[in-house]
């Protein structure tokens, strides 16, 4: 049992707390000062008054408001289905002992490989080119279908690359994650299970997914912070001038305020970043007030 009166504990944490001090509480109460100081200027210092200025100007914008579109459709499709085919990737491999552990090392090869890298793959699968049309339109064409410039073409086309790109990336940790919290399980529920006649579906209802919930409830709450600071998915796709390709994000919007072609306007990028963490914040606590009925644990 911990005492809490002990003054060395507390001596153990204050190395961690002077840490999330100044790299975290320090820059956000920074961040939130400059959100209210209008025209702030890096060099000289100095602004000309305070106020919600930026915030009006930013939530505006037409460039946020198709950033913040773009990002919530981002979150809203690859979270549920990354972290649904995880799920099931992770049954058949629990279902495979002996293989499992090599196909675990094959599905987490990409989580490690360089974010960019991967992109250029799938820039060379989907692209169209002078020479090629890319291998995802040869099929098309092979099954008798019309080619879709996925990079370069229609809205419809890019978001999907960007989604289908952003749950190739995320799997591999969601699925070494649920494949873990399977092999947690006790084994002598299915047993039980099995004399009682129950079947294959509902003892995945009754037993496995209550007994995983911590974990599948880990996994959507950080796949949803996680999805909505995407940027460098977006970038590897469709280079860095993400509002000419309507592809922008919110941490992209951020960024170009900073230092992009539209930027030197800290003021509003502070602003933006306000409004990205009361997002992500207020979903965050609605997870967890959802997970803590939802989740079991043992």
């Amino acid at each position: 049992m911990l005492d809490k009166n002990n003054p060395k504990g507390w001596l153990y944490l204050i190395p961690a707390f002077l840490f999330m001090a100044v790299f975290m509480i320090y820059p956000l109460f920074d961040v939130f000062v400059y959100s209210f100081e209008e025209g702030y200027n890096f060099a000289s210092q100095s602004f000309f008054g305070t106020g919600l200025y930026n915030y009006k100007y930013v939530l505006h914008d037409p460039y946020f408001l198709k950033a913040v579109k773009n990002t919530f459709i981002l979150v809203i499709i690859t979270v549920p289905v990354s972290t649904g085919l995880s799920l099931l990737i992770a049954l058949g491999l629990s279902s495979i002992p002996k293989l499992k552990e090599t196909f675990q090392t094959i599905y987490f090869l990409p989580y490690v490989t360089n974010t960019l890298a991967v992109g250029l793959v799938f820039m060379i699968l989907f692209k169209k080119t002078a020479y090629s049309d890319g291998l995802v339109n040869m099929l098309i064409h092979l099954f008798g279908g019309k080619g879709v410039d996925f990079i370069d073409g229609p809205y419809w086309a890019k978001m999907f690359v960007l989604c289908f790109y952003t749950v190739w990336i995320v799997m591999p940790f969601k699925i070494l994650i649920l494949t873990s919290a399977l092999a947690s399980v006790n084994p002598q529920y299915y047993q039980a299970a099995r004399v009682d006649g129950t079947s294959r579906s509902r003892m995945f209802w009754r037993i496995t997914l209550p007994m995983i919930s911590p974990s599948v409830s880990y996994l959507i709450i950080t796949g949803f912070i996680g999805a909505f600071k995407a940027y460098a998915d977006a970038v590897a796709l469709f280079g860095t001038n993400l509002n000419a390709a309507d592809m922008n994000t919110i941490v992209g919007y951020i960024y170009d305020m900073l230092y992009g072609n539209s930027g030197g306007y800290p003021s509003y990028a502070s602003a933006a970043a306000i409004i990205l963490f009361a997002i992500v914040l207020t979903i965050t606590v609605i997870n967890l007030m959802v997970s803590r009925k939802k989740t079991f644990y043992a």
